[in-house]
């Protein structure tokens, strides 16, 4: 197996290269779709949340409220530690779980947002991490998520620094470009993975 570690901030054009990628053959396994699956209703980590952070945040149906965990937490650095405390270890776990039961001939993409603020350690074979100015990812989170300033700010600085992905990182790809030339980055990208995985694999 080849994994690649895909990372950058919010806004940044991580999806749309994961989702080139599986087009070309990749196989995705997305951390914010793992970081819901261990919070449904009955699971560990949802016990573990509402009892950090009380039965308001979850809906009727014991749900997670997400948008309203999200502006308790974004507006507090300490109640998000403590939120990131209860989730980072359980996607991890999961991460890894996931990872362990491909086949042997898989190039699988791990797309994670937080790969360094959650100390991301999967035995990667190429790390990329996908860029933008804050500016841009302010003004796509406004445009795109119907963000205010004040909340797509919060949710930018919340993040690791572009220059601690990029120490992280063994590629970087530039969004602040259009679509068409960032895809064409990618897919040269996708050349080399494809070459390193054949490589790795014949070996």
């Amino acid at each position: 197996m080849y994994l690649v570690g895909l990372t950058g901030g919010i806004a940044a054009g991580k999806s749309t290269v994961a989702k080139r990628w599986v087009e070309q053959g990749g196989l995705e396994i997305d951390a914010d779709q793992l970081a819901r699956e261990v919070v449904q209703p009955g699971s560990l980590g949802a016990s573990q949340v509402q009892a950090e952070f009380g039965q308001e945040v979850f809906n009727g149906d014991g749900t997670l409220d997400r948008a309203k965990l999200g502006a308790i937490v974004f507006a507090d650095p300490a109640k998000r530690k403590k939120l990131e405390a209860i989730i980072h270890p359980l996607v991890k776990n999961r991460a890894k779980e996931l990872v362990d039961e491909l086949p042997v001939n898989t190039i699988a993409i791990y797309n994670v947002p937080l790969l360094v603020e959650a100390s991301v350690d999967l035995p990667f074979d190429l790390v990329v991490t996908v860029e933008a100015p804050a500016k841009e990812q302010i003004d796509r989170l406004k445009k795109y998520r119907g963000m205010s300033e004040t909340e797509a700010t919060k949710r930018v600085s919340s993040q690791a620094s572009p220059a601690q992905r990029a120490n992280a990182a063994d590629v970087i790809l530039n969004s602040n470009q259009n679509l068409d030339l960032l895809l064409k980055d990618a897919d040269s990208l996708w050349l080399r993975i494809q070459r390193e995985a054949f490589e790795k694999l014949s070996a």
